[in-house]
């Protein structure tokens, strides 16, 4: 398609420039202008192709300033692309925001299929691959990212994360104390480059593995199955799980009692010792 006054969400190589598609250089070429995250790394990338373009730079600070830009060239019936510097924009890149306006506009946005990191992690990692959960970054700081675990403590699906090389042994640790011991875990790196490998183990035994090593990372964490570490949870906590997962109070004492053998009745009493607060 080339129609007019439409935008491309375009995605760029994560690391072999033979990930390009046919497609992908088609439709870089036909766009009249490109939003992109970094001007320089998109310049790069278009000389190894052969296309000049006009690019207009637009970032986490200032994607959302943009707005006015990206509306104009679409009324002047411009095609516009957006790229990140590496990977599927919009997945922990900008390009959310741009496509938003855009479609609140009435503008009609598509989306090409291309490089992405967080999928060839998931299947090599050797764990279920659905239903999965993807989270993106974890908060830098400790305390917060130990919070967002927390709230991720009891998601069954298979949990898929980025993190930067310098903060890996650090969320691995806080992964450990929250998720416990005996969470598998999958460390993709350099996903699509030379150096490309998969480290696989337990939350306990990973960081023995992993070393110094460099790159960029995507986590990928067994997701937490209850009848499989029911000596891990507490009653109370296994009945919690399924209320904030938005269970009813009966479905979830059910839940419960079926898969720790137990009676409803008992169960039962001990939720309401937890609404009494004994």
């Amino acid at each position: 398609m080339n129609k007019k006054g439409m935008v491309y969400l375009i995605p760029t190589p994560i690391g072999n420039m033979d990930d390009l598609s046919k497609r992908i250089i088609d439709t870089l070429g036909i766009v009249d202008v490109i939003f992109c995250e970094d001007t320089r790394s998109t310049k790069i990338l278009l000389n190894y192709l052969g296309i000049n373009k006009k690019l207009i730079s637009s970032h986490k600070f200032n994607e959302a300033t943009n707005k006015n830009k990206i509306l104009e060239f679409l009324k002047n019936e411009m095609i516009v692309g957006i790229v990140s510097d590496r990977g599927t924009p919009g997945i922990s890149d900008p390009g959310y925001i741009l496509s938003k306006y855009a479609i609140g506009a009435g503008y009609e946005v598509v989306a090409l299929p291309g490089p992405t990191a967080l999928i060839p992690a998931l299947i090599v990692s050797g764990m279920v691959p659905q239903p999965f959960m993807f989270y993106g970054f974890l908060n830098s700081k400790s305390s917060e990212r130990k919070k967002e675990l927390n709230q991720l403590k009891y998601e069954k699906a298979t949990l898929i994360f980025y993190e930067a090389p310098h903060r890996l042994k650090d969320t691995i640790s806080d992964m450990k104390d929250i998720l416990g011991n005996n969470r598998q875990i999958s460390i993709s790196r350099e996903i699509s480059k030379k150096y490309e490998e998969t480290i696989r183990g337990t939350l306990a035994d990973i960081i023995g593995k992993i070393g110094e090593i460099k790159g960029e990372f995507v986590l990928v964490v067994s997701g937490n199955n209850c009848n499989d570490n029911l000596d891990e949870i507490s009653i109370e906590d296994h009945i919690n799980m399924y209320l904030n997962n938005g269970e009813t109070t009966m479905n979830a004492i059910k839940l419960v009692a079926k898969e720790r053998n137990m009676k409803k009745s008992d169960v039962y009493n001990i939720y309401q010792s937890m609404k009494e607060g004994k």
